[in-house]
């Protein structure tokens, strides 16, 4: 969710994404091509056009089944009653990627929100206003075969898994409009609160639950590692004002995390931080 802006797509030569040296798909031109190719369907979408649709190949829907069989166990372990029930109600095929157009045609009905692509990372601000509209900007890339447990950015995994069964969740997704919401109404400095409480919420909330932590972040929930990991992390007293003041670093596991009381209580302070 940091800001990152993409040139224009003016031809299939233009490098469009960006990759870091210690990205795992670095080296892989034929990675990059793909990664080029699906965020120009992106960048050339305009909002009432059909949603481009993405065929993805043998070893993309590979990964994907990879990531499911080591999710699945971990959800069952240690995600929150809430995320479970939201899979009930979206549940996904385990073994085949679907597109935005089949995630969109089961999700709006439910709560309103639909997936818009974009071709990667985008400004905090366009991200949370579009929140308010209930729409939900998403990549749809799929992360370098050579890690399907991990990845360094948002990708199709981690919006479909961590984010799309939220959006599902009446409760769940009142606190993804209540960002927005916030949002619309934000000067600078305000979004840059709302996009941390977001980051330690949304993204990376663990709270307590049936005498145990359990996890209800999207970038927890769709990350393997980080779900190993989680229990180790540093531990922080439940404190929004804190988090609006506390940076984040998007590119590596996290080091700390904050803890909230119970579902009941983050999401009744949630809301009411969001709406003051």
């Amino acid at each position: 969710m940091e800001p990152s802006n993409s040139p224009g797509f003016s031809g299939a030569r233009i490098e469009l994404v960006q990759l870091e040296r210690d990205h795992p798909g670095f080296n892989d031109p034929v990675y990059r091509e793909r990664r080029n190719a699906i965020a120009a369907m992106a960048q050339r979408y305009r909002e009432g056009d059909p949603l481009p649709n993405v065929e993805y190949d043998a070893d993309e829907q590979t990964v994907w089944r990879t990531v499911w069989a080591e999710l699945d166990a971990e959800h069952r372990r240690v995600a929150c009653r809430a995320y479970r029930q939201a899979c009930e109600r979206y549940p996904f095929d385990h073994h085949t990627i679907p597109s935005f157009r089949e995630v969109n045609a089961r999700l709006q009905p439910m709560q309103g929100f639909s997936l818009l692509p974009v071709a990667g990372l985008v400004q905090p601000r366009v991200f949370l206003e579009e929140l308010g509209a209930r729409r939900f900007l998403a990549t749809q890339y799929m992360r370098h075969g050579s890690t399907p447990l991990y990845t360094p950015e948002p990708d199709v995994v981690h919006e479909y898994i961590g984010h799309v069964p939220w959006l599902a969740h009446a409760e769940l997704a009142e606190l993804n409009h209540a960002f927005g919401q916030a949002a619309l109404r934000a000067d600078a400095r305000r979004i840059e609160a709302l996009i941390r409480v977001y980051w330690y919420t949304i993204e990376f909330g663990i709270l307590q639950e049936e005498g145990a932590l359990k996890v209800y972040g999207a970038g927890i929930l769709s990350s393997f590692g980080e779900m190993r990991r989680f229990a180790d992390a540093e531990h922080r007293t439940w404190d929004l004002e804190a988090m609006a003041d506390d940076d984040f670093d998007p590119t590596d596991y996290q080091d700390h995390l904050y803890v909230a009381p119970s579902y009941a209580r983050m999401r009744e302070d949630l809301l009411a931080w969001l709406r003051a």
